[in-house]
């Protein structure tokens, strides 16, 4: 599911499965709620880029691999999520938020939730 750009910017669209932040999707009816669905995974640090930011972030400007390696894993949950929610037979995703936090200081976790819906088009 390769939505996600360099840096990120993903469609809210794929492959005709939804998923939106608001509680409705716009020219769509929601028939069935399935309940909440995620996809988490946790991202080990590296000690030679933590140690190359935190060089950065002295001198001030974006730390573009920890950029990358955020929005990849952000994808990676994202797309957990949303096989989570096909296998319960939906086909949308709304409320879906990210929820980013640090894993016992060895790495990060990503965390994508939200209601596993079924929608029909307007």
């Amino acid at each position: 599911m390769d939505r996600v750009g360099e840096f990120g910017a993903a469609n809210s669209t794929s492959s005709g499965f939804v998923v939106v932040t608001t509680e409705g999707v716009p020219g769509y009816e929601v028939l069935d709620t399935h309940g909440e669905v995620f996809g988490l995974t946790v991202r080990s640090r590296n000690f030679v880029s933590d140690l190359g930011a935190g060089f950065k972030s002295l001198l001030g400007g974006e730390l573009k691999g920890l950029t990358k390696a955020l929005a990849a894993s952000r994808e990676e949950a994202l797309t957990r999520m949303i096989e989570q929610a096909k296998t319960l037979g939906a086909n949308g995703v709304v409320m879906m938020r990210f929820d980013v936090s640090d894993a016992r200081d060895m790495g990060t976790e990503v965390c994508a939730y939200g209601t596993a819906v079924t929608v029909r088009k307007l």
